[in-house]
């Protein structure tokens, strides 16, 4: 994402305007309680935990109702149709936030970034102060507040300028037991791959399998740039199909990319709603399930460099895919009605954008087929 992309989704402070997955991951611009709560929570507590959500929820507009008090156990569980945003942890001219003030229209909130640790393949997370929390307690709070509602949330590894590299079976492994470790102290339902500078598709699957070992429930996205997908044979899509048993999204980067071939073999300008189609079209035809492909945008034009849409661009696309109407030029010779959704650099850029993201596009998630 765009870390300090200039418009993409990630983005650091003196990286432009732009940061995150493409702004973001591909463009642009990183102890506590256990990550779930434990079993033998009271029934009382488990009440309180999802009544404390259910009022964020509904604070903050959350189309979902919240999860039961059993449910609140356990990692939020996707819905059919999700939507996915990334949040930063650093101030890059967007609106910064708590987490507890992203628009409840999000089901999956990826928070951006972890970054390179000491050893090979491992990484780490450290609240950056600019976002304004007090202590980490406040943030494992929020976090809990955000899935006793219904939302999974997820930690990002990488973005534009992210260094992590798992490249051999000990970086593997230090990847796995980071991650895990990360899970543990903060609460994070699982993690996002984001990684715009190289991946190995053999030791990223282990290390993907290895946490999917510890934790059976992990949620687990990504984001790869357009050119890392198109193809079967790319590192990101046979890592992506490497672990398709556990895989909950794809969410490419449909922007900061350039023009790119489609599935029936044409060149698409990035920014238009057939290049979101013919894109996606090439993932749901090389092996992944429907519902394992979302469509990634910019939430503004300021949060990437190129490539952002309207939200009206983005439900036209949806539908096409999932109902074939109002396509553009390319129509798909079949629908894809389990297509899990879309995903958006950033919740921070979309709330500098008044929501219209997260009010439109995922009004319009939550209403496919």
């Amino acid at each position: 994402m765009v870390r300090a992309r200039s418009g993409r989704p990630k983005t650091r402070p003196g990286n432009g305007p732009n940061t995150g997955p493409n702004a973001g991951p591909e463009n642009g611009p990183s102890t506590g309680l256990p990550a779930r709560l434990l079993a033998g929570l009271t029934a009382a507590v488990l009440t309180t935990a999802a009544l404390v959500g259910a009022s964020t929820a509904q604070a903050a507009g959350t189309h979902r109702p919240a999860r039961s008090a059993a449910a609140a156990t356990t990692a939020a569980a996707v819905p059919r149709h999700a939507v996915t945003g990334y949040w930063q942890n650093f101030d890059n001219g967007a609106t910064v936030q708590k987490l507890k003030d992203v628009d409840g229209a999000y089901d999956i909130i990826a928070v951006s970034f972890a970054e390179a640790a000491g050893q090979p393949g491992a990484v780490t997370f450290r609240l950056d102060p600019a976002v304004g929390y007090g202590s980490t307690d406040e943030f494992k709070a929020d976090i809990k507040a955000k899935q006793a509602a219904g939302t999974s949330v997820i930690l990002s590894v990488g973005g534009e300028r992210g260094a992590v590299s798992v490249s051999d079976a000990a970086s593997a492994r230090n990847f796995t037991d980071s991650v895990s470790g990360l899970m543990d102290t903060y609460g994070f339902d699982g993690v996002d791959i984001d990684l715009e500078n190289g991946l190995h598709a053999t030791y990223m699957t282990q290390a993907l399998k290895a946490l999917h070992d510890r934790h059976g429930d992990v949620v687990v996205t990504m984001a790869p740039q357009t050119i890392d997908m198109q193809s079967p044979q790319n590192e990101y899509f046979k890592t992506a199909l490497g672990i398709k048993g556990f895989l909950t999204a794809v969410n490419m980067q449909y922007y900061n990319s350039g023009s790119m071939n489609g599935c029936d073999g044409k060149v698409y300008a990035q920014g238009t709603v057939d290049f979101l189609t013919a894109l996606a079209c090439i993932q749901l035809e090389g092996g992944l399930d429907p519902s394992q492909v979302g469509i990634g945008v910019p939430a503004s034009a300021r949060a990437a460099g190129g490539g952002y849409v309207a939200p009206s661009v983005v439900n036209a696309a949806l539908d096409c895919l999932t109902r074939g109407s109002n396509c553009g030029s390319f129509k798909p010779s079949r629908t894809y009605p389990g297509l899990r959704g879309a995903m958006t650099w950033s919740t921070n850029w979309d709330a500098a954008n008044g929501n219209a993201f997260a009010t439109q596009v995922g009004a319009h998630v939550h209403g496919l087929p």
